[in-house]
């Protein structure tokens, strides 16, 4: 029985760099579970571009131990159907000679609707988008999807950005943050804009601060070498979280389109205060973790990790940000994550003001309303409100939690992020990815930290690993993350 009534309809998938961890950790799952779901048919080409092989069966062999491996057992055993629409292809270079190979693969299927998914490193961006259209496989319905991270600043983004622009349209071009298609992040438009008790008081009146947070007890693992030129602020800050950010404030559409949804965060974004050299250390904190303990294991320290004897790149990062406009006006969010710390979880917490007056005896602390959305590691919603607790003796209360988790309320598996984006790719929906204004607008805020950062010399706090980052990560006294 089909799952889906929206099937998707015929298309290549090509994917450079597709021996590499990405492309085995997500894309290839995530077509997978769709075409279990039936919403991908047996009408499409899934064409992998390798530059050091085109040994097909030993890619099914490596791609099958892997699924095997993260997939239920039930599962698997559609895996050799899935695979018949697998090609293998090498592409040692980005020649016309060599991509004469790609356009063999593709000429008798010039009908299906084609994508390019650049799961490589940035840099070779521009190249592969050149040689497409040197060999003729760029028209005006093709598709390509970049991955983060889209430069290193400014100026960086806008090279690598204008290099893809030279090439293909803005409305082909695809930039993917995962963090967009979860589903709890989905449904905080839902949230928002279907009940009127939440969106009635979403705003300076009734909210105290947002906090938002992307905890890692992870280190830096293989990723070294591209992390010590990144860090926490450039590799998280400067993507999820804002996209993140921009979803909690964002005005609502006059209608949910991929043209109004991204126009309403671009707003926000250009309505971000800029950090100055009056605020950058008060509202901001950097870090890096050292030896520590994380689950009951001994781990190293981050200089350890990238094998340096020193490095100022951060691995924690802290900030109180402020949205200057008519909705938001004074209200903080607080925005934070970090590598090594204590647990792995990401949420977003609402704080809504306190009561004005207690009118009960004897007076307690009265908390304060939170709502408490859950993107990891189990997606759920959370409201805390004030409960009498039952029995005589006057009125004693206490927070007590409605929670939403969504296996228990659905009863079904939650698709990943990335089956969501990719077959919102082929469909050309580009509502839940950023436009190159979204992204220019974010790099010219970001680089108020980073120039400010520079000027002024600001080192990382050293915290140890297992904790919940620097002692001072609280910003101001008075702040307090939610824990």
């Amino acid at each position: 029985m089909k799952k889906f009534s929206f099937v998707v309809k015929k298309f290549n998938l090509v994917v450079f760099g597709g021996d590499g961890d990405l492309a085995f950790l997500k894309i290839y799952p995530s077509l997978f579970y769709r075409f279990l779901d039936r919403q991908i048919q047996d009408e499409f080409n899934l064409i992998v571009v390798s530059q050091k092989s085109a040994d097909r069966a030993a890619f099914l062999e490596q791609l099958k131990a892997k699924m095997e491996k993260a997939l239920p057992k039930k599962q698997t055993s559609e895996m050799a159907a899935f695979f018949e629409h697998i090609q293998v292809i090498q592409l040692a270079e980005n020649t016309n000679t060599e991509y004469e190979k790609l356009k063999s693969a593709l000429q008798d299927f010039s009908h299906y609707q084609t994508v390019y998914y650049f799961s490589t490193p940035s840099s070779a961006y521009g190249e592969i988008s050149k040689a497409l259209q040197s060999a003729g496989l760029v028209s005006p319905y093709c598709r390509v999807v970049v991955e983060k991270p889209l430069g290193s600043d400014l100026k960086s983004f806008k090279a690598i950005n204008d290099r893809i622009r030279d090439v293909f349209a803005e409305d082909q071009i695809f930039r993917i943050d995962h963090y967009l298609g979860k589903e709890t992040v989905q449904n905080l438009m839902v949230l928002r804009f279907t009940n009127h008790l939440f969106e009635s008081s979403w705003n300076r009146e009734h909210i105290d601060n947002i906090q938002i947070t992307v905890s890692e007890s992870i280190g830096v693992n293989k990723r070294g070498n591209y992390y010590d030129t990144t860090g926490a602020l450039l590799d998280m800050v400067q993507n999820h979280l804002l996209q993140l950010l921009c979803l909690v404030a964002m005005e609502p559409p006059s209608v949910v389109s991929s043209e109004n949804v991204r126009a309403e965060k671009l707003k926000v974004l250009k309505s971000l205060r800029n950090y100055s050299h009056d605020t950058i250390v008060a509202d901001t904190v950097k870090g890096q973790y050292t030896r520590g303990n994380v689950g009951g294991v001994e781990v190293n320290s981050y200089l350890e990790d990238i094998e340096k004897y020193q490095s100022n790149t951060d691995t924690f990062v802290a900030l109180k940000v402020f949205v200057d406009n008519w909705r938001w006006k004074g209200v903080p969010f607080y925005v934070r994550t970090g590598k090594r710390l204590k647990k792995q979880h990401s949420e977003i917490v609402i704080n809504f003001k306190p009561v004005s007056h207690n009118i009960f005896e004897p007076k307690e602390e009265i908390l304060n309303n939170k709502l408490i959305i859950k993107l990891q590691p189990q997606e759920g919603i959370e409201l805390v409100q004030m409960t009498k607790i039952p029995g005589p003796g006057g009125y004693r209360y206490k927070p007590i939690s409605l929670e939403l988790d969504y296996l228990d309320s659905f009863n079904e598996r939650l698709p990943d992020a990335y089956e969501r984006l990719i077959i919102d790719v082929i469909r050309g929906n580009q509502t839940l990815f950023m436009s190159e204004h979204e992204l220019e607008a974010a790099w010219l805020w970001i680089e108020s930290i980073t120039s400010n950062w520079q000027k002024l010399g600001v080192q990382n706090v050293l915290y140890r690993a297992g904790t919940d980052g620097p002692g001072n990560a609280v910003l101001n006294p008075g702040d307090k993350w939610n824990n």
